[in-house]
């Protein structure tokens, strides 16, 4: 599980941020957790920084090669 202040990379989207929060939503009767990731702007955005929620397992740990 993810930490807040973790940075993340969305494996789908590209998206690269911190996670901010937590959240949940229901399909089907089956709770799916979620992350809250505040992403800094793409290049394919018009706005600079924004929260994206997405399941957690569409996200993976990000860190800086030392």
């Amino acid at each position: 599980m993810f930490s807040i202040g973790d940075y993340v990379l969305n494996q789908q989207t590209g998206h690269l941020g911190k996670v901010v929060g937590y959240g949940n939503y229901q399909l089907n009767q089956v709770d799916t957790a979620t992350l809250k990731v505040l992403v800094a702007e793409t290049a394919n955005s018009q706005k600079r920084v924004f929260v994206v929620e997405d399941k957690v397992s569409a996200w993976i740990r990000w860190s800086v090669a030392s």
